[in-house]
């Protein structure tokens, strides 16, 4: 870019930033002002950069508090599963027990002693276990004998998860319907693969949508429906304090996007 015929270049970067609003001439800039200008386009910068942290927070708040989900899949490290259970436990025992200390707790007492280590255990081995591909089960189809053409629906399925955002209980209940496309599933086994979803930490949007996908994908059709009544207490002890709300949350293909088929499902589980 030329000004008054004298080549020009944008200020120098400061901190990876150009200042684009002001373009002055390279004649102009002496080593003693342009110290100056790059001191004052730094002061400049900074309370845009504060602005846009602050914003970002502002941001993250608000994805909490509204419990917005980011994606269907439950966001995982590449590298999640490269630590085993025995060392994911004993790392986690200790940071919690640091948190402990932060708190004010006395770990020397005898009812506090074992809590990091108690903690630890259930988050891998209990309340967080569906994050583990390995802890996936089974499902072994059957043929469909009897012929049976008509919806099978599976409700008042009981399960306990946890918010992402505040690492408090979802509990609730599932309702789960199909028709079969020549294949069937054993009932247990409805209940196996919703607990696997909620045994991580989740949004129940995502929850609904993992738990109608690998129903479609398992049974081999794709007439799946899911609705799921949960009571938050990231709701229910905190924020709002809301003791009787209930969030409902549905998934449904195939056949179930037909007003008669969803009729009638939603007629059983009421």
């Amino acid at each position: 870019m030329k000004l008054n015929g004298t080549s020009s270049n944008a200020l120098p970067k400061v901190n990876g930033v150009h200042n684009h609003d002001k373009q002055v001439s390279q004649a102009s800039i002496t080593p003693t002002n342009k110290k100056k200008q790059v001191k004052e386009t730094k002061a400049k910068l900074q309370p845009a950069k504060q602005n846009t942290k602050q914003e970002q927070e502002e941001n993250l708040q608000l994805i909490g508090e509204n419990h917005v989900a980011t994606s269907i899949e439950t966001p995982l490290r590449k590298d999640a599963f490269e630590l085993n259970d025995a060392t994911k436990i004993e790392k986690i025992a200790e940071h919690f027990k640091e948190i402990m200390n932060i708190l004010g707790l006395d770990l020397t007492d005898d009812s506090l002693q074992g809590t990091p280590k108690r903690v630890a255990k259930m988050y891998v081995q209990e309340i967080f276990k569906g994050l583990d591909p390995e802890n996936k089960p089974p499902t072994k189809m059957f043929e469909n004998k009897f012929g049976y053409n008509q919806l099978l629906v599976e409700k008042d399925i009981s399960f306990h998860s946890h918010c992402e955002h505040h690492f408090v209980p979802i509990h609730g209940k599932a309702h789960i319907a199909y028709i079969s496309n020549g294949g069937v599933i054993g009932l247990s086994k409805l209940h196996r693969i919703v607990d696997y979803f909620a045994r991580r930490p989740q949004v129940q949007e995502r929850l609904t949508n993992q738990i109608g996908e690998e129903l479609k994908k398992m049974l081999g059709t794709e007439d799946v429906a899911v609705v799921l009544d949960a009571a938050h207490m990231c709701v229910s002890m905190r924020g709002i304090k809301d003791q009787t709300s209930t969030t409902i949350t549905s998934f449904y293909s195939g056949k179930f996007n037909e007003e008669a088929t969803r009729s009638e499902f939603l007629r059983y589980i009421q």
